[in-house]
């Protein structure tokens, strides 16, 4: 089994995430950006409109997890101490989602845009959808 995570490609806040969890998630995940044609399909057979893409998308065991949930329990994959980050779950949705949100709004500016061109590494190329 394995979970799926659909990224902003043209984020390099969340291709920074997408490595910094593949470090860390013992090989458990597998990454496509949203805009290719392989990740708009799952998008479309998941019923998730271009709005809900913008977020970061977990599809696990053929559920779909958006925002705060998604990256929550994206962290009950990962080594310690990043696992302890999935009993943020027991928060409720919105207060999770509403901080999820400020994150969200500001990550071009904390990182910027994409170099779409970059070349990942071997141990995530071989890992995207």
């Amino acid at each position: 089994m394995s979970g799926v995570i659909l990224f902003d490609g043209t984020c390099a806040f969340c291709e920074g995430s997408v490595k910094f969890i593949a470090e860390r998630d013992n090989g458990y995940h597998r990454f496509g950006a949203s805009q290719t044609p392989e990740g708009r399909a799952l998008l479309e057979q998941h019923g998730i409109d271009r709005e809900a893409a913008r977020s970061i998308i977990l599809i696990e065991n053929g559920t779909v997890f958006l925002r705060s949930t998604a990256v929550l329990r994206i962290a009950k994959h990962m080594r310690a101490p990043w696992r302890a980050a999935a009993m943020f779950l027991l928060v409720p949705r919105p207060i999770r989602d509403f901080f999820y949100g400020i994150v969200a709004s500001i990550r071009h500016r904390i990182a910027g845009e994409s170099n779409a061109c970059e070349i990942p590494p071997p141990e995530i190329r071989a890992r995207l959808i």
